[in-house]
């Protein structure tokens, strides 16, 4: 039997294919982490190309950069792109590289030229934390030195545009993971349950009632469950919180999904699941009795004038979902006149002057957070008096 021919577009697809292939060059190197920052001092290595997006890791994600090079642990390749002058420029992997120079105190530029990295956050080995590169011991020192990784090198024979391709490609693939979504794929490898209960509690419906002015992207993204991390991480650990919120949550449900069993000071699940209802229940029945200048409202922003807003206001949930925790056993949301009571005296603190020196930008600190919480559990408590 004859073999059918093959259409003259295919001939011309394949070929185009092949041509395409035949044009990238490449070549892999191993490169140790002390030769790298030997080519960025000399000029070798540029790691701000101005289509890099701007370093960015938090302390604590630099620090656990620089623990997991200590340990010899794998690390993804950087991506370099070779230019004519036979200087290599960072098409990818510039937080990584920049961490490691911000560490040593060679990274250029901004507050790290001044303030190199001092660690934090090593969450292995946590004896790291609060060393700098001078007083790490000789012998960790280096092993981090020689701590190699691998580099894809696109070599300078490429067509001009690949660079822009490549770039495109590994940095745009897809849309980047919010902190929670991360969260909810990697926690799994220690322990689901917590997770698990985070997601079921989302769906309780006086919770949903009160965050209902989450836009619906967030929600998408799962903000609802991170908002409900965010309750339990300060109800049960406030004292951890330190510095960087992200990673005091990520601490949290780490130590809340531990594999060997979790403290009940961290998360006991009948009474935190208790108290999350009851708050919430609490919350709403009170707002709904001020629906025209509250209701769905209640974690809303204010303006000057003190109106409450529909735009979401994760200081206003924290403040009032845990403020209220030191008088939540004497409400009762079934009682008509103490709800009304309430629902007054939110209304109350959202117009308050004084709530803006507690709300707002820079208020995200451990000294704010308690000024914070210790300004609505004074006012909610006034309801008792």
């Amino acid at each position: 039997m004859a073999r059918k021919s093959t259409p003259t577009s295919e001939i011309e697809l394949i070929d185009s294919v092949d041509r395409s292939v035949s044009s990238v060059r490449t070549r892999q190197l191993d490169i140790s982490f002390n030769e790298l920052a030997d080519m960025y001092e000399s000029g070798e290595l540029i790691i701000d190309p101005e289509y890099q997006r701007l370093f960015r890791w938090t302390p604590g994600a630099q620090s656990r950069l620089i623990e997991t090079l200590i340990l010899e642990l794998p690390v993804p390749p950087i991506f370099l792109m070779e230019t004519e002058e036979n200087v290599y420029e960072l098409i990818d992997g510039l937080q990584r590289i920049s961490s490691y120079l911000n560490f040593r105190g060679l990274l250029r530029g901004g507050d790290a030229e001044d303030s190199p990295l001092t660690l934090e956050d090593c969450d292995i080995v946590t004896e790291l934390n609060g060393h700098t590169y001078k007083s790490l011991p000789i012998p960790l020192v280096r092993r981090l030195k020689r701590n190699f990784i691998r580099a894809e090198v696109l070599r300078k024979e490429n067509n001009p545009r690949l660079r822009y391709y490549m770039f495109k490609r590994l940095n745009s693939g897809g849309s980047p993971l919010e902190p929670q979504e991360i969260r909810n794929c990697t926690i799994r490898l220690l322990d689901p349950s917590f997770n698990d209960k985070l997601r079921n509690l989302a769906s309780d419906g006086d919770f949903r009632y009160c965050i209902s002015t989450v836009a619906e992207g967030q929600l998408e993204k799962r903000y609802s469950e991170e908002l409900i991390l965010r309750f339990f991480a300060f109800k049960n650990n406030a004292e951890g919180y330190r510095h960087e919120v992200g990673d005091f949550l990520t601490e949290y449900m780490e130590a809340a999904s531990a594999p060997e069993g979790v403290p009940a000071s961290i998360f006991e699940e009948r009474r935190d699941e208790a108290d999350f209802r009851k708050t919430f229940k609490v919350l709403r029945a009170a707002s709904a009795t001020v629906e025209d200048e509250v209701g769905r409202r209640i974690f809303g922003s204010v303006d000057a004038r003190g109106k409450t807003r529909g735009q979401f206001a994760v200081y206003h949930f924290e403040g009032f979902t845990l403020g209220i925790q030191d008088i939540l056993d004497r409400l009762n949301p079934e009682d008509a006149t103490q709800m009304e009571r309430l629902g007054v005296r939110i209304r109350e603190i959202k117009a308050n002057p004084l709530l803006r020196n507690h709300t707002g930008g820079g208020k995200n600190t451990a000294a704010a957070y308690r000024a914070r919480i210790s300004f609505f559990a004074d006012e909610l408590a006034k309801i008792l008096d």
